[in-house]
């Protein structure tokens, strides 16, 4: 598992979502719209993922 990446896109808005809903995207280093990131594929950030999945787009990186 050591060396993979996640690349992860936030596609929705932000507004009116629960506060903790909101700590998972900015764990994952999200900020905006359209905004991408690669994250190490842990199972931790999956379970972020997973929490927000709503608002996310995923991609194997």
């Amino acid at each position: 598992m050591a060396g993979k990446t996640i690349k992860v896109t936030l596609v929705r808005s932000m507004c009116k979502r629960l506060d903790s809903h909101k700590k998972c995207v900015a764990g994952l280093g999200l900020r905006r719209i359209n905004h991408s990131v690669e994250v190490e594929d842990t199972p931790s950030v999956r379970g972020m993922i997973k929490k927000v999945s709503y608002l996310l787009q995923v991609e194997e990186a």
